[in-house]
């Protein structure tokens, strides 16, 4: 087993001193080196140094991850109560709190989890009015789609916006203070767009269930 030069934390090992070159450098080398490159490190550097240099850098790779019980105990902790403190969050899981931290950061990290946001009553907020409008394009040219993206991305009132099959090209998700605010952004906004050919509209009388929260099998 060759021998690795041992150095103090943070500074670069002796072999790159001796050879000029800095810690920064180290801390960058890429993991996916080219061959010259990798025949002169080879060459001037200890076996055991290198390697311990490229397994380094492949822990920070991002790595495509699977869910485990634990994980899946976390994003179901998360979605009942964002505002968990870590503390909590592992005592609710069987976990350390550092462990658990870890745990969080690199689900956030996958792409897990999407964010963090405060949910708000709409009506409490003068908001009383929810629709769900069914939009039809004339036609699909790119430009057409380009301005019908850019509206339901600025108007604050739509709050989804999905591409559908079937008979309408898009599903709406609207917010109003009343009917008239309502037909006021249908008659100076969404019908303004040329290549909208029609919007069919249902508003919701009551709402029964309504949650955020995804099944975690």
């Amino acid at each position: 087993m060759p021998h690795v030069p041992s150095r103090s934390p943070g500074r670069a090992p002796l072999w790159c001193v001796r050879r000029g070159i800095s810690r920064q450098a180290v801390r960058t080398w890429p993991v996916s080196l080219c061959s010259k490159s990798c025949n002169y490190l080879a060459s001037i550097a200890p076996l055991g140094t290198l390697l311990a240099i490229l397994l380094r850098n492949v822990r920070r790779r991002p790595v495509t991850r699977t869910l485990d019980r634990l994980d899946r105990r976390i994003l179901e902790e998360l979605q009942s109560d964002a505002r968990i403190s870590n503390q909590e969050l592992a005592k609710r899981v069987g976990l350390s709190p550092a462990p658990c931290w870890r745990r969080l950061r690199a689900l956030e990290q996958a792409g897990f989890i999407a964010g963090y946001a405060t949910l708000l009553r709409a009506p409490a907020i003068g908001l009383p009015i929810l629709a769900y409008a069914l939009v039809s394009l004339e036609n699909h040219h790119p430009e057409s789609v380009r301005q019908f993206d850019q509206l339901v991305k600025e108007r604050p009132e739509v709050l989804e916006c999905h591409s559908m099959s079937g008979a309408n090209d898009y599903l709406l998700r609207i917010v109003a203070a009343s009917m008239e605010a309502y037909e006021h952004f249908l008659s100076t906004q969404l019908l303004q767009l040329g290549a909208v050919r029609s919007v069919n509209t249902s508003f919701v009388l009551r709402t029964k269930k309504f949650t955020t929260r995804l099944p975690l099998a």
